[in-house]
């Protein structure tokens, strides 16, 4: 009996508390919103020049002969745009506001999540759920409230790229998929702004100006695009998340530097960083191509186009779905939840890589890495071999963690077995975990 009250009395608690964070949360939020609209009236009022208050704040910025008052008045009336407020732009964001930037924009389309925390720096565990401009937003506004933000939630497309685009001085890039490069390298260039383009993925990072004192755009180093099944992101490769912040403060240092009008920026040249190593490298980029597709003397392209179309690529995450096979090729999470219970002879093929497969992987599955899986055929040969003793045409199961790589997976072992009950698993183990164990990790 005790035990049931101790048990009902936590419960009831833990509501409570819920229930008053809830609360706590939504005030928190209109007081930071309210105070935003009297710092962005009382903004509006202002002239340009440094008050006391700004002195104080920047002084050790001012003190550098590169900066100046002159200098601090330039920050103080610049605006900056962040596309993408993630492992790159939280940083960047932070520096930039602090150095203060007069007006920084945000874009961002998607929600914090909880695998987001390792990198990206403005978000906590209370902001799960959040738009990531909103979470921003609340932060940056508690670091410094003389600072204008602007949040556009949504995904930078071709139909409001330009309008956005326009109310800033410079763009960063710091985004992680080629659609929208190719989107914000047209758009700066249409918009006359200089971006700053940067990037990291594992243990590696480039950074690197366009559309400023002369410099390439990134269609005169990249005509066309890479292979789609070639291009790789954070989602599906991984990264270390103090390589986002060495590129992102280093975003905010050349943004702050063209602001400055000074000219040691990265502009014709790429920075490589080596986290591993730890190492920097600066490389001089290849001069403007005159018949560059957009910015060259002659352009062929004068609008904005359909950059996924032209990627062979989504502009985001959310949206992985490929379809590469036939339906009748493919089985859903309920289909092998049935044969795994029934006992059937079946070969399950994870082909991620190994750190993916230890970190959460089905029971009784084989790990053949895609990369790898051409070469371990007879690997799989053998197994298919040892299963026909228990049923005469054994089923051989690709999985993935979204059910993309899977499906090259069946293509590749079609082209190299002579069996045909090969199958991938639609949605892979996101799939999984979503309408069979919900208890089954995610990442």
């Amino acid at each position: 009996m005790y035990g049931d009250s101790a048990d009902s009395t936590i419960h009831q608690l833990e509501e409570e508390i819920e229930f008053l964070s809830h609360q706590l949360k939504e005030k928190q939020e209109l007081l930071i919103s309210l105070k935003q609209k009297k710092q962005n009236n009382a903004l509006e009022c202002r002239n340009n020049d440094l008050s006391t208050a700004d002195i104080s704040r920047y002084s050790r910025q001012i003190i550098l002969p590169s900066v100046g008052l002159d200098g601090q008045k330039k920050l103080k009336r610049s605006s900056v745009l962040i596309v993408g407020v993630g492992g790159l732009g939280c940083p960047a964001a932070l520096y930039l506001v602090s150095a203060g930037v007069g007006h920084i924009g945000l874009v961002d389309y998607d929600d914090v999540e909880i695998n987001n925390l390792h990198r990206q720096i403005l978000h906590t565990e209370n902001d799960v759920g959040l738009p990531k401009t909103e979470s921003a937003f609340n932060k940056l506004l508690l670091l410094n409230r003389n600072v204008k933000i602007s949040k556009h939630n949504c995904q930078l497309t071709s139909e409001n790229s330009i309008s956005i685009i326009r109310q800033y001085d410079v763009v960063l890039d710091a985004t992680d998929n080629v659609a929208t490069r190719y989107l914000l390298n047209d758009s700066c260039i249409f918009a006359r702004k200089p971006l700053v383009s940067g990037s990291a993925l594992q243990t590696e990072g480039q950074l690197t100006v366009y559309n400023h004192l002369s410099s390439p755009c990134y269609r005169c180093l990249y005509p066309q695009p890479p292979p789609a099944n070639a291009v790789n992101n954070c989602s599906s490769s991984g990264v270390l998340g103090p390589i986002c912040g060495v590129i992102g403060a280093l975003q905010a240092l050349e943004a702050i530097k063209i602001i400055l009008n000074l000219e040691e920026t990265l502009s014709s040249r790429m920075l490589l960083f080596d986290g591993y190593d730890t190492t920097f490298r600066c490389i001089k980029l290849r001069k403007r191509k005159l018949d560059c597709d957009v910015c060259g003397i002659n352009p062929k392209i004068k609008s904005l186009i359909d950059y996924e179309q032209f990627c062979g690529s989504v502009a985001n995450d959310k949206n992985a779905s490929v379809n590469l096979l036939d339906k009748t090729e493919r089985i859903t999470v309920e289909e092998l939840n049935q044969l795994r219970a029934s006992q059937q002879p079946h070969l399950l093929i994870d082909v991620r890589t190994n750190p993916e497969y230890e970190m959460c992987h089905l029971s009784n599955s084989l790990n053949i890495h895609i990369n790898s899986l051409e070469k371990n055929t007879n690997c799989v040969l053998e197994t298919v071999e040892k299963l026909k003793q228990f049923g005469d045409d054994p089923k051989i199961i690709c999985i993935c963690r979204r059910g993309r790589d899977s499906q090259i997976a069946v293509n590749m072992l079609k082209s190299k077995l002579s069996t045909k009950s090969i199958f991938d698993v639609e949605g892979g183990l996101h799939a999984w975990a979503a309408q069979i164990d919900n208890n089954f990790p995610i990442y």
